[in-house]
């Protein structure tokens, strides 16, 4: 018998991973654009998935942002069909909040979100490779973000709003790796103008920058990214279990929100204290802070004037004698 193609064999190598410890007889969905990735990642869940005992189907937003969208939705769904996974289409409406890649991205988690909770699925795969996670770093790194978006992706992650289990099992696998999968199985991605139209940061980062410093730094550069990305995802780990451990000493209830003891915060390193100081925003208003915002509200404790409430996303934070008081209500600060 002819061996299986390498490229094939390594994808469904980290699908099995990703799905090995699923509760048998339940349902992940596959997020299927129809391009290369997330083509190679669906055919490989489709083998992978009853040998474990579960169930696959594939979820194929349609944005409606390009003529013939919803004749590319149906395609991917009569290509998930033949995979043999149970397909969805769902149309959605894009907003302008953000601009159009954030409006885009946050109108497709929404479909997701609602797919899995009607499908009662335990997760949901996602096609993001390790070219992805490489842009991403980048592109925080142009952002001055701090290490938790430096991290970028994780491979598997709770969404805090729905409780999803989103599962990115590509992350270690090159988009060269996928788009040989597609051509050794037979199947025909579909090919994203928007992922190559350079109005785009992340194109220009995946078209201009990641190849200009291959060029010039050698081989290996993205590479170097996602394990620079994994080795602050680990610290981060380590920071969340140090929150978790002091968290519920420094908080107390306060009216609509949450108060943290100012002489606990006083008493962290600064790293730890703003991400105390992110920690319950995040999870009390599920907002999330920028690091101008987050030093704002640092200095109610390391440099207290008298000055007055600080209007942030979802919650406004304040000063209340010896206690940090947020609150909801706020202006989109």
């Amino acid at each position: 018998m002819p061996s299986l193609n390498p490229a094939i064999a390594e994808i469904r190598r980290v699908v099995r991973a990703a799905l090995t410890g699923l509760p048998d007889g339940s349902t992940v969905l596959v997020a299927l654009s129809g391009g290369a990735d997330s083509l190679a990642l669906a055919a490989a869940t489709a083998f992978e998935a009853p040998k474990l005992g579960l169930r696959a189907a594939s979820v194929t937003v349609d944005h409606g942002l390009q003529a013939g969208s919803d004749e590319v939705a149906r395609a991917a769904a009569r290509t998930a069909a033949t995979l043999g996974l149970d397909p969805l289409v769902v149309r959605v409406e894009v907003g302008a909040a953000g601009g159009p890649e954030a409006a885009a991205r946050e109108a497709r988690y929404g479909a997701l979100r609602d797919a899995a909770r009607d499908a009662g699925a335990a997760a949901v795969l996602l096609g993001h490779t390790l070219d992805d996670q490489a842009e991403s770093v980048l592109l925080g790194l142009a952002r001055g973000a701090g290490a938790t978006s430096l991290a970028g992706m994780a491979p598997e992650r709770i969404d805090e709003v729905s409780s999803v289990r989103w599962l990115r099992p590509l992350l270690e696998v090159r988009r060269a790796t996928t788009a040989a999968a597609c051509a050794a199985a037979g199947l025909e991605p579909w090919l994203d103008p928007h992922n190559t139209d350079d109005r785009f940061r992340r194109v220009r980062v995946r078209e201009r920058v990641l190849p200009v410093l291959e060029a010039e730094l050698g081989p290996g550069v993205a590479e170097a990214l996602a394990r620079t990305a994994e080795q602050l995802r680990e610290d981060a780990r380590a920071f969340d279990d140090m929150i978790a451990e002091t968290i519920e000493d420094i908080v107390e209830p306060a009216e609509a929100g949450i108060a943290i003891s100012v002489a606990a915060l006083a008493a962290n390193p600064p790293a730890l204290r703003h991400r105390i100081i992110r920690h319950v925003v995040r999870s009390e208003f599920h907002e999330s802070l920028t690091r101008v915002q987050t030093l704002e509200v640092a200095r109610l404790v390391t440099d207290y004037t008298g000055q007055g409430p600080i209007d942030l996303p979802g919650c406004r934070a304040r000063r209340v004698g010896r206690l940090i008081e947020f609150s909801a209500g706020a202006g989109d600060a």
